[in-house]
């Protein structure tokens, strides 16, 4: 009828409820996430606060925030910049130098035979034991803890970039072979491209590896960092100091693994990778 306001109502597309629902499932999780660690550390508090545990071997939030107060900004900022340095080279000199071994291994295919045992051996070799041999070799300084680091890491590096190469399906490199493609062209314009997930992944095992790296090479030799204070703290029963410590590494590796995931995203949205 005339002059009677129409009513329109707007039907979402599938699409469009879709991504809400994503959206939702993505808030909940960050909203989840974060309760989470906001209960264990009110906890952890309550339980030092009441005695459950003692506050004095297992510290407590509010003693850790007290003892970062405490600390001289400049001394403290100096022993993260220097672990942070030993990290960041150690984890990318672990990744490029495992692609590229990765690479090298995938291109001749009998140096991948003779190789192969080898390979899972030193992976399971600890390399803390290598320590000793390692500070001989190159010296007891930052270089011996890079060293150490790359260690970590580049062996799962190997493996894991190596394991993806060789999933990839054989009848397209047949392929392109088959079109007068050569090695290379292989390589960059089928291997590595079907790769961009499992490389990213690599990244990301390599964050939590090449932390540990250098946390080991700083227990072995180091004179500043954050393993050094961790080592100090617990000789002079400072367990605050090793607890404040422990969490700063919590925060650099979460964002590292951040910077990690971002690169993830920028590589999903540029590839169109679901």
């Amino acid at each position: 009828m005339k002059g009677l306001p129409r009513l329109i109502t707007e039907k979402k597309s599938p699409r469009d409820i879709y991504l809400s629902k994503r959206r939702t499932e993505k808030i909940v999780t960050l909203v989840l996430r974060i309760g989470v660690l906001a209960a264990f550390i009110g906890l952890w508090e309550l339980s030092a606060k009441l005695e459950i545990i003692d506050p004095f071997i297992f510290s407590c939030p509010s003693r850790i925030v007290s003892t970062l107060g405490s600390i001289d900004p400049t001394e403290l900022f100096k022993h993260i910049g220097y672990t942070l340095i030993e990290c960041i080279v150690g984890f990318l000199a672990a990744s490029l130098i495992g692609v590229a071994i990765a690479v090298i291994l995938w291109r001749f295919i009998k140096l991948r035979e003779v190789l192969e045992p080898y390979i899972i051996v030193l992976n399971a070799l600890p390399k803390i034991a290598l320590g000793p041999i390692i500070i001989i070799w190159v010296g007891a300084g930052v270089q011996a803890i890079v060293v150490m680091t790359i260690l970590i890491c580049v062996i799962v590096t190997v493996i894991s970039v190596l394991n993806g190469f060789m999933s990839v399906d054989a009848g397209k490199i047949l392929l392109l072979r088959s079109m007068g493609a050569s090695k290379f062209q292989i390589l960059t314009k089928l291997i590595f491209p079907a790769n961009i997930p499992a490389l990213v992944n690599m990244l990301k095992i390599n964050v939590g590896l090449a932390w540990v790296g250098t946390i080991m090479g700083e227990y072995l030799v180091s004179s500043a960092g954050l393993g050094y204070l961790i080592i100090y703290g617990s000789q002079v029963f400072k367990m605050d100091l090793v607890m404040s410590s422990t969490v700063i590494l919590c925060l650099l590796a979460t964002v590292m693994y951040l910077a990690v995931a971002g690169i993830e995203r920028l590589t999903k949205k540029k590839f169109n990778i679901d």
